[in-house]
């Protein structure tokens, strides 16, 4: 991949609400060649999508209960992980699914409206799933960053003050 896309991909993911006059700007490109490259990468699922992040606590709507729940498979002969993953992927709960190293193989991120809701989930659903060892849930309390955002960030300068 060149280094125009590479760039454009940088600042699409820093700030995907950017212009597209802006971007040219930045990348001594033309309006048209931005949208250009832009379209091609939407086209070939380069760029899967555009997403807001939002501070729902700061929102005063923070009913969402998020937990991390490690799964621990076995994984099926010509196909490893990802027929499952794949399952997995496919319940409205889960926000994320990743393959990961050492003591569990997946992670899996879901989100529900309680901590009921989502024990349901993952007695209900997920433990249950042919080739599913075994699994263990750890519930978010509080979100300090994400996506490379930091929340609460309130830009003080927090450095003590030095008099003569």
């Amino acid at each position: 991949m060149d280094d125009r896309k590479i760039k454009l991909l940088q600042a699409l993911e820093y700030n995907h609400r950017i212009s597209v006059s802006t971007l040219a700007t930045m990348l001594n490109l033309t309006e048209k060649e931005v949208n250009d490259l832009i379209k091609e990468m939407e086209d070939v699922k380069i760029i899967q999508g555009y997403v807001t992040l939002i501070d729902w606590e700061k929102a005063g709507h923070n009913n969402n209960v998020t937990a991390l729940i490690d799964v621990k498979i076995t994984p099926q002969r010509d196909v490893g992980f990802d027929v499952i993953a794949e399952r997995i992927c496919r319940f409205p709960e889960v926000t994320s699914v990743y393959l990961m190293s050492g003591g569990y193989d997946l992670s899996v991120m879901v989100e529900g409206t309680s901590l009921k809701q989502v024990a349901f989930f993952v007695s209900e659903k997920l433990a249950i799933m042919e080739n599913v060892q075994s699994t263990a849930t750890h519930f978010v309390l509080k979100k300090y960053k994400q996506n490379g955002i930091v929340f609460n960030d309130d830009k003080k300068d927090h450095r003590l003050v030095i008099t003569p």
